[in-house]
């Protein structure tokens, strides 16, 4: 999402650019449960970039409820034993992105067959879900063709529906938006699409996003200029692949990717050379 964003609001002539995800707002919920609160008992404050945000103030009746949270931890071993558990003892805060994600993001799991089975990470979890949701999609999809009734639920769900929901009765709700920066976050750069509210972030937490940005940045600029080298240089210096791959395996990869996925590339992307046969276009 920090790509898709950052790619419209650069290559297209729309400035009123926003996207939406569950992670911030089912994050505080999680820890409300944990911490034993009602939702709307905590004040929340929560930043950073799509799938890498930190919540910076978890707070009720003016105390941190970080302090539950710790003593929670120290007596539940399988509390401690998630990614987003490890990320959160080491860089202090809590992050909002499940422990399957987050650790797409970072060099010290994926690549560690120990970690991954220590921290339970569930490596094809991603083809799992997307079976079911392939399987789902062609039953609605038959049950459509058939003429059948589809039977459609208000649910406080998926938020578009809810900032619709809002936009027509009325009814206030905070929402969390990817958006430009535009200074909302004093020291992530301005082009970058954030998670906000606004401020400053936690040295370490800024070095986690700018880190991830690197790769967006690189992303975005191989499809909006069609260059295949800036394709390998993201991969290259995207954390989980630099720690699981040589750059060598990097390129190969990449080039099978590309030639797997032709036809939804960009024709710069296509036609750009390999790294092995001179210099990458």
């Amino acid at each position: 999402m920090a790509t898709l964003c950052w790619a419209v609001h650069a290559g297209t002539p729309l400035r009123r650019v926003a996207a939406l995800c569950h992670s911030v707002r089912d994050t505080h919920a999680l820890l409300a449960d944990l911490v034993g609160r009602e939702l709307e008992e905590i004040t929340f404050r929560t930043a950073g970039v799509n799938h890498q945000a930190f919540v910076l103030r978890c707070e009720s009746e003016g105390r941190s409820l970080y302090a539950d949270l710790d003593l929670l931890m120290e007596e539940d071993q399988e509390l401690r034993g998630h990614v987003r558990s490890e990320i959160y003892r080491r860089f202090g805060y809590f992050p909002t992105e499940s422990s399957e994600h987050a650790a797409e993001y970072v060099p010290w799991f994926l690549p560690h067959d120990k970690e991954v089975e220590r921290l339970s990470l569930p490596i094809d979890e991603s083809l799992r879900r997307r079976a079911r949701k392939l399987d789902a999609y062609e039953r609605l999809r038959g049950s459509l063709a058939a003429g059948e009734p589809v039977l459609a639920k208000w649910k406080h769900f998926e938020m578009a529906s809810e900032v619709i929901h809002s936009m027509l009765t009325g009814t206030p709700r905070e929402v969390y938006l990817t958006l430009p920066n535009a200074g909302l976050i004093d020291n992530l750069p301005e082009q970058a699409c954030v998670e906000v509210p606004a401020g400053a972030l936690p040295v370490q937490l800024a070095a986690l996003n700018r880190t991830f940005l690197n790769v967006v940045e690189l992303t975005v600029t191989a499809a909006l200029e069609e260059r295949r080298s800036a394709v390998y240089q993201a991969a290259m210096l995207d954390p989980n692949t630099s720690a699981t791959l040589p750059l060598a395996a990097i390129e190969e990869l990449c080039d099978e990717l590309v030639d797997a996925h032709e036809a939804a590339l960009p024709p710069g992307i296509v036609r750009g050379r390999p790294i092995a046969s001179g210099r990458a276009g």
